[in-house]
């Protein structure tokens, strides 16, 4: 087959149209830093595509301050509010009283990633969606490149100085990188539902129950998130409407604090609990970012944040080699984002711990139960603990 010709000899090209990738490719517009997006996923896709929705103060103010939140001040709620359900009873936690006082900001994601498409298309970012990533090459030269495949079948070659992997855990720049991850498989199926309904309470709820982990997360006034903990070789279909609110309602003890309010189950899908750490998270002219950077858990909301923040700290570096030929920056872009990604992980396998019992054949599962039951008390117990978990959970 002939090599395909160039159709772009871009400053920075981006894989990936999610939240790293968007906040990236506009950071870089607006530093006048040419660049082209490239999307596998058609653009209606994207824009449905529900994921993340609790914001940390780092990642507002990132956008707040490069003209990104006109969205999320208009319609973003804070969020100061979570609590643990427990055998024990209830362990309320306002966390805008605790540590620094920061909270969350609810957002959901397909909202944000709309927002930043229409920012990125107003500053003249070009976003080339339903285009799959084939191969990437000559990264370690002066001008890598990928081979693209749009919708039609066409394929094409898109080079650029430096190029930007946030394609996410699967994606071709991930592989892409010589550097075999640290992983943790935690064993650990999410049953991940949004229902047409409002939540019970403004809080997050965290059911800590021997069935397994139920957790509630408000979205919107009218859209609620669930996860509901189950055997990793279900089907998404083998739970029906009912048997997912018995599953609620036991879990959140409905009998004690109330039922979650019935609707409509609009989505349904399985999260693995898989993480995985990457260092470095560069190579030659390819920098990861997002979930390509580091894969973890969805347990205490650190990955788009940390998609956010890792794109602010990389647009820069970008920026400076760009204009300037400095790499000097880019060259430390691994060192400034591992700590943040470290830190980050260890809370989310800290939060696993406490929230999910252990497997019923693990011949160290009553130790588990007791540690778990000493997590807990110690947080209702310790102001010093309660303090150090509001840090840890709005930080990044």
């Amino acid at each position: 087959m002939p090599e395909p010709a160039d159709i772009s000899d871009s400053a920075v090209l981006v894989l990936g149209a999610g939240p790293a990738g968007l906040v990236l490719a506009n950071l870089l517009c607006a530093a006048g830093v040419e660049c082209v997006v490239v999307e596998r996923r058609g653009r209606e896709h994207v824009q449905q595509r529900a994921r993340a929705g609790f914001l940390s103060p780092r990642s507002v103010a990132l956008l707040r301050e490069h003209g990104l939140d006109q969205g999320l001040a208009r319609v973003g709620r804070e969020h100061d509010r979570c609590e643990f359900r427990s055998a024990a009873g209830r362990l309320d936690l306002c966390y805008r009283e605790l540590g620094s006082g920061g909270v969350h900001t609810v957002y959901p994601q397909q909202l944000l990633v709309t927002d930043l498409i229409a920012e990125l298309e107003r500053r003249g970012g070009q976003i080339l969606f339903d285009t799959t990533v084939l191969a990437v090459g000559d990264l370690d030269s002066a001008r890598p490149w990928a081979r693209l495949r749009a919708a039609d079948g066409r394929e094409q070659r898109c080079s650029a100085r430096y190029i930007a992997g946030c394609d996410g855990a699967r994606g071709i720049a991930r592989t892409a990188l010589p550097v075999a991850p640290a992983v943790r498989d935690h064993a650990i199926t999410w049953l991940a539902l949004l229902a047409r309904a409002p939540s019970t309470s403004d809080s997050v709820i965290y059911g800590v129950h021997a069935a397994g982990f139920a957790g509630q997360m408000p979205r919107s006034p009218d859209i609620t998130r669930y996860y509901l903990q189950c055997d990793p070789g279900i089907d998404v279909r083998d739970w029906d409407e009912q048997r997912i609110w018995h599953e609620l309602d036991e879990r959140l003890q409905a009998e004690r604090y109330g039922a979650p309010p019935r609707g409509p189950i609009i989505e349904r899908s399985l999260v693995r609990l898989r993480s995985e750490i990457l260092d470095p998270i560069q190579y030659g002219r390819l920098f990861l970012v997002g979930d390509a950077a580091t894969s973890i858990s969805p347990s205490a909301a650190k990955g788009a944040n940390l998609a956010i923040v890792e794109a602010g700290i990389l647009a820069p570096a970008l920026g400076a080699a760009v204009h300037t030929g400095d790499e000097t920056e880019l060259r430390h872009y691994s060192q400034r984002c591992l700590p943040l990604i470290r830190q980050a992980q260890e809370f989310s396998h800290w939060m696993i711990e406490l929230l999910h019992p252990p497997a019923p054949n693990d011949p160290e599962a009553e130790y588990q139960r007791v540690l778990r039951r000493a997590r807990l008390h110690s947080l209702t117990t310790s102001a010093h603990h309660r303090h150090h978990f509001a840090e840890s959970y709005v930080g990044l």
